[in-house]
């Protein structure tokens, strides 16, 4: 029976692949392109790729090329038809829930995703109570065809149709409706898809991927203020863009598929207090519902989720009732946070639990508790990091000291490094700084002289050197930081601030053992520089960056946000 199905579907492609060659000519010329290219993709003359998957199921086969083939020579009436936004339809991404025929996406980042046939389409959306909310404050969705955003705006009435495109014959399109602003503001409906089209399904589901995310946070999380133009701007919804969180960002660097579960000022034990301890803004009170608001405030079915990672971002908002606590709040967090790591589990059976905080401060009271309560917990699938805390001064500032658009992505760099290191894949690095956890020291050649008194900041990791004396030459004193881990054919970004009390040259210098992968020379005067170059590695590595600064009696030399980020 299996030989007659196989039979079966190679005589189905080649009376496909006959027809495509016979009728060529009548179709468009892009359209064409793609028919030839899905055809010898499927008799393996060609790579096959994601956009060779037609009808969106997941699985490129010959009704992939059957469905093309129709598009192409479309001879049907257009007819139209109204699709509803359900999953045998659209991809359901995130928290969503279905409730008196519409779709209403709750969570942040909660979205439909379908691929879309015809010469039309549109997509209806709803407003919930939030329409009446002051403009600042209603839910914001964005609309993306191909990719590309089309609308990004507040839903400001019950009801508002969005045409998707129009066209004068048939078009495929992809197409995701998102929810950007959180959960706690109301949410966005998808009410209904439109289409003018002859084709026999004309709406489909995006392909599921092959990893699935879900993020569990605070403010951080929602993305808060990223779009604010100074921290001393206060909360609005139009400022709160969950594509520019860490979490998304995170998705897409690994081509996941994502959830959160995120709230604005919301903790462990306590939200964010300037005094007593607030027990009415928990996550854990709120993690098995679809969303905090009544009318979404229904369990949450966590048999259709099947994460394979759960990433946990939350203590921020604890820290500022911990900093200050009475005697047992370090106790009671560690008690609650491992009883959500238990929570988390029983819903999460088979995923990868990554933990983490730091983005906004208060690592050096919540993130040892979170380390304690990690160990306590006692699951090999259970791990913890500490997120490098935002530098403002460099990576800009969002609403009310929130993070910055560059703080969100470069958090996503490390946070996808390591859920590759909780999987057991191979990491890209991209966007690392792989000498974030580097030594500075200061290194002398007693045969050459030179004395020199150097001080490392461990707040900003800022190196303070000052020469005495600097013997006879620039390698009498080397200010060294390594090791760093270099990869074969990467391309990193070296980048620092450097000061110097008088007019000098120092070398600056790669090496791995006596070989010299970098050499440059940095002319300064008193003047801070900022100083940026490209560096290539052939071969992988452990190197060291070499800062020579001998040869400068009463020197003084100061490296300030010192990097070497992988870029390729």
């Amino acid at each position: 029976m299996k030989y007659k199905k196989i039979l079966v579907w190679a005589g189905c492609l080649l009376t496909c692949a006959a027809l495509t060659v016979g009728n060529v000519s009548s179709a468009p010329r892009s359209k064409t392109d793609d028919l030839k290219h899905l055809r010898n993709a499927l008799l393996r003359e060609d790579e096959l790729t994601e956009a060779d998957d037609i009808d969106g199921d997941g699985v490129i086969d010959v009704f992939d090329l059957v469905q093309l083939r129709q598009q192409i020579h479309y001879s049907g009436e257009v007819q139209d038809g109204d699709f509803a936004a359900v999953s045998g339809n659209v991809k359901l991404v995130g928290r969503t829930l279905r409730k008196n025929d519409i779709t209403w996406l709750v969570q942040s980042g909660s979205a439909v995703k379908f691929t879309v046939s015809g010469k039309s389409a549109s997509v209806t959306l709803a407003g919930d109570a939030s329409i009446n909310n002051g403009e600042d404050y209603r839910s914001r969705y964005a609309v993306l065809v191909d990719g590309r955003i089309i609308s990004d705006d507040v839903m400001s009435e019950k009801e508002k149709e969005i045409s998707l495109f129009s066209e004068d014959s048939v078009r495929t399109a992809q197409v995701t409706v998102i929810h950007l602003s959180e959960a706690a503001n109301g949410a966005v409906g998808v009410k209904n898809i439109h289409v003018s089209s002859g084709t026999a399904k004309p709406v489909v589901p995006m392909p599921e991927k092959e990893l699935k995310i879900e993020f569990i946070g605070d403010s951080i999380t929602c993305a808060y203020g990223v779009e604010g133009k100074s921290s001393g701007e206060s909360f609005k919804t139009t400022t709160e863009n969950f594509m520019k969180s860490y979490a998304y960002l995170t998705a897409e660097l690994l081509d996941a598929d994502y959830s959160a579960v995120s709230y604005s000022g919301h903790g462990i034990i306590s939200g964010y207090t300037s005094g007593e301890k607030n027990t009415n803004q928990l996550v854990p009170d709120l993690y098995e519902k679809t969303g905090n608001l009544a009318d979404y405030s229904q369990p949450w079915g966590f048999s259709d989720s099947d994460n394979d990672v759960v990433v946990i971002n939350l203590g921020t908002n604890d820290y500022s009732y911990l900093k200050n606590s009475p005697e047992g709040g370090e106790e009671d967090f560690v008690e609650g946070y491992t009883a959500f790591l238990n929570m988390v589990r029983r819903n999460n059976p088979d995923a990868y639990i990554i933990c983490t905080m730091g983005t906004m401060g208060g690592n050096d009271v919540v993130y040892p508790l979170i380390e304690g309560a990690v160990e306590l917990f006692g699951d090999e699938k259970v791990s913890c990091y500490e997120s490098i805390t935002q530098n403002i001064q460099t990576d800009g500032v969002g609403s009310d000291w929130h993070p910055s658009e560059v703080t969100q992505q470069n958090s996503a760099y490390v946070l996808a490094d390591k859920i590759c290191q909780a999987l057991g894949v191979e990491s890209s690095q991209i966007g690392l700084d792989v000498a974030v956890d580097a030594e500075y020291k200061l290194v002398t050649d007693p045969d050459l002289g030179g004395s020199c008194y150097a001080y490392l900041n461990d707040y900003d990791k800022s190196f303070w050197l000052t020469n005495s004396a600097g013997g006879s030459a620039p390698e009498a004193l080397e200010a060294v930081i390594a090791p760093v881990g270099l990869k074969k054919d990467g391309v990193y970004r070296l980048e620092f601030d450097w000061t110097a009390g008088a007019e000098s040259d120092v070398p600056v210098i790669i090496r791995s053992g006596g070989k010299v992968i970098f050499e440059d020379t940095i002319n300064c005067g008193e003047e801070k520089i900022r100083y940026e170059k490209e560096i290539s590695v052939s071969e992988s590595c452990d190197a060291e960056i070499v800062f020579q600064i001998g040869g400068y009696d009463s020197g003084r030399f100061t490296i300030q946000n010192f990097k070497l980020v992988k870029t390729q």
